[in-house]
């Protein structure tokens, strides 16, 4: 029977499953008002019917996935008010992230960041992928560091929104972020909490600034 997850394995593979299509999702491979069919999902991915259901439940728990009146599965559409929507809550929770993780950074921890950035800052043309991956680091980094698990849980689900949202739109700049992203670490090597979190602060209104002009 194919009815439950009753092994580690099968549970693992669930997790696997979910983390795939969370990231189709997010990187706007399954974009949004996709249809979602589980056997032709689960034939995609070689899995069978029972990870691949308790993935998409997951999924739709966490309000990734809608069901129309007909109780048709499909991808949400991101709408700009769910985005300036989650992006005022990272305006209101970011900044103090940043400032409540200062403290706690060395040097040594940001040192795999810096470097991304610079390579992202001295490539013409940087990979999309590269960009996103950075800006992913970053951000997660800060709300793990923030030592506060309720503020960084609603952190990532916020950014879930946003990103998909920004994925979908064109390339507003060549290499978002970068220079706000400098200042962002700068400050966080200094573990100055309040340039932090002026720093955040202005980030991520240049962000929402940006996609208000190019909407």
């Amino acid at each position: 029977m194919d009815d439950g997850l009753n092994e580690v394995g099968d549970s693992s593979l669930a997790d696997e499953t979910y983390r795939s299509l969370l990231a189709d999702i997010l990187s706007a491979r399954l974009a949004g008002g996709s249809v979602v069919q589980q056997r032709r999902l689960a034939t995609k991915h070689a899995v069978s019917r029972s990870p691949m259901r308790h993935a998409l439940g997951r999924l739709e728990g966490e309000g990734l996935l809608v069901r129309n009146e007909k109780g048709v599965l499909s991808v949400r559409v991101i709408s700009l008010k769910d985005y300036l929507d989650s992006l005022t809550m990272r305006m209101l929770l970011e900044p103090t992230a940043a400032a409540l993780a200062s403290p706690h950074v060395s040097r040594l921890e940001l040192d795999p960041l810096t470097r991304m950035l610079d390579e992202i800052e001295a490539d013409p043309e940087p990979d999309p992928e590269m960009v996103w991956a950075f800006d992913d680091a970053l951000h997660n980094y800060i709300a793990s560091e923030s030592r506060n698990p309720f503020m960084a849980t609603t952190i990532g689900e916020m950014r879930r929104y946003t990103t998909i949202f920004e994925r979908q739109l064109p390339v507003v700049r060549a290499k978002p972020g970068v220079r706000e992203h400098r200042a962002i670490l700068l400050a966080l090597a200094s573990n100055d909490a309040e340039a932090a979190r002026r720093a955040m602060t202005d980030h991520l209104e240049v962000v929402r600034q940006g996609v208000l002009a190019n909407y």
